[in-house]
């Protein structure tokens, strides 16, 4: 299975790709997890945000998005990590996330890198160096946690 992975600032996106994106995006986390919640928050779009898209036959199967600091002291945030349906099962959350961390690195290098997991998520985050900062909170009905890796 050879996966073709972009790392992409919003600007290089075609319409296409962005379609392809946030089809992913309302699919698993408004229909699938039966979650209602505005997945366009306006940072798609914006700063030097990062879209890591992995594609096999063309088809878009997993995705995330990597958010630029907000301030010198804060975090590069990771966020709206995705493997599509039919391909679960296959590893591509581990390389999906190597490719994020690698973004993260190459634009933001030294920083400290943040996401909200999903609860039931904490240890695969964990295996790749996250640590769970605070308590889990309710987030659109999810239980979630913040985690962090410097």
């Amino acid at each position: 299975m050879e996966m073709q992975w972009l790392d992409c600032h919003h600007s290089e996106l075609s319409a296409q790709q962005l379609y392809t994106v946030l089809a992913l995006r309302n699919h698993v986390f408004i229909v699938e997890q039966n979650c209602p919640y505005q997945d366009l928050d306006g940072q798609d779009l914006r700063a030097e945000n990062r879209h890591i898209m992995g594609f096999l036959d063309g088809k878009l199967l997993a995705y995330a998005r990597v958010l630029t600091p907000s301030l010198d002291s804060a975090p590069v945030m990771i966020g709206r990590v995705i493997v599509s349906e039919e391909a679960r099962g296959l590893k591509l959350g581990y390389r999906l996330m190597e490719k994020a961390l690698e973004s993260c690195d190459t634009h933001w290098p030294q920083r400290t890198i943040y996401l909200s997991a999903q609860a039931h998520l904490e240890g695969f985050y964990g295996r790749l160096g996250f640590k769970a900062v605070g308590d889990v909170y309710m987030e659109d009905n999810i239980p979630h946690i913040g985690m962090q890796k410097a």
